[in-house]
């Protein structure tokens, strides 16, 4: 039981901050659609695919990279160009809104902040890694509980910024926020390592084909030709190549599909052959997979899940800040005990 505590301490005291903060920014994300302020982001979704085919050919002349569509959550498409710039369109093709970065909009750089801590692939691997860590964090809390569960008395605040109520309040929180912890983090976690995914889910296998057709003029004509394809479908996302020479990718979502941008594709190659993924005929695998991030980002699950959520990541971050202060405070009188200097941020003036 000692190693366990101690494990558990010094997961929370070296990497609860971090934890805290991915905590919070996921909080705020979930609710991204009611705080967006720009004209039109409360639009109801009404798709014209000749009109998207103009916008997307407009934008792809100024620079384009890539357009997230409007949907029912925010009802403007989101250009971003190759150079980090990007704009609010309406759905009637008005430019309503435009930044020359990312650090301009608060979604777009919360949303960075959150998957890869402003920091690409290392910083996403690095949050899969904290998020391994937080699953430690709950399961050795959970195994501590259980030894002082008799003393359970769960308090919204601890009574006072010391070790001892903050260590009471912590571990009466944490076996509350458990199971909503357990949850979006393991989501985050698979999504972030494909390997330990395909270990405990199986690999994947998605319905893939190809054709042999023209070459698409435009990438306004692959978003119709996308959508004659899947007429049912929502058009959901146009990405063009980062070279010459490479694949213009369309995707879709389809009625029974969970993710809010889709994982019906087609990706359309200059010499004209159109590779088509389409999830209807996916394996178990595939399926599971697909729902990881509606669960993860509250995408799915309506007003309760964004609520759940929400409780989730505001736990997280009161978890993993108390943790921290409360463990370094301790740590701090321990040194002082044996005579030795604190850590400089914690010495009383």
């Amino acid at each position: 039981m000692r190693s366990i505590s101690a494990i558990h301490r010094w997961v929370g005291g070296l990497i609860g901050l971090l934890l805290a903060t991915l905590g919070l920014s996921g909080m705020i994300l979930v609710w991204e659609g009611s705080w967006i302020r720009v004209a039109g982001a409360s639009d109801t979704l009404v798709e014209q695919p000749a009109v998207i085919a103009q916008i997307v050919d407009k934008a792809a002349a100024g620079g384009m990279s890539r357009i997230t569509f409007a949907n029912d959550e925010i009802g403007l498409h989101q250009v971003i160009n190759a150079d980090g710039s990007g704009a609010y369109v309406r759905q009637d093709g008005t430019l309503v809104e435009r930044w020359a970065s990312q650090r301009e909009r608060p979604e777009l750089w919360l949303f960075d902040l959150h998957h890869r801590l402003f920091s690409g692939e290392t910083g996403e691997t690095v949050a899969g890694v904290a998020g391994i860590g937080g699953l430690l964090f709950v399961i050795t809390g959970l195994i501590l509980w259980w030894r002082g569960r008799a003393s359970f008395r769960p308090t919204l605040l601890p009574k006072r910024l010391a070790p001892g109520p903050i260590t009471k309040h912590h571990r009466d929180l944490g076996v509350l926020a458990a199971p909503l912890l357990l949850v979006s983090m393991s989501t985050g976690v698979l999504m972030v390592f494909e390997p330990l995914r395909a270990a405990l889910v199986g690999e994947e296998r998605r319905s893939q084909s190809a054709v042999t057709g023209t070459p698409v003029a435009s990438p306004g004509e692959a978003v119709l030709r996308a959508k004659a394809l899947f007429p049912d479908a929502t058009l959901r996302r146009i990405v063009l190549p980062a070279k010459a020479g490479g694949d213009t990718s369309v995707r879709l979502r389809q009625q029974f599909e969970w993710t809010p941008q889709g994982r019906t594709q087609v990706r359309f190659a200059p010499n004209g052959k159109m590779a088509i993924d389409d999830p209807a005929g996916q394996n178990r695998a595939a399926a599971v997979t697909e729902k990881l991030y509606p669960i993860h980002s509250a995408k799915a699950g309506g007003v309760a899940m964004k609520l759940l959520m929400s409780l989730s990541g505001l736990s997280l971050a009161m978890l993993g800040s108390f943790a921290v202060y409360a463990f370094w405070v301790r740590k701090a009188k321990r040194l002082r005990r044996r005579g030795q200097p604190a850590p400089s941020f914690y010495r009383r003036a």
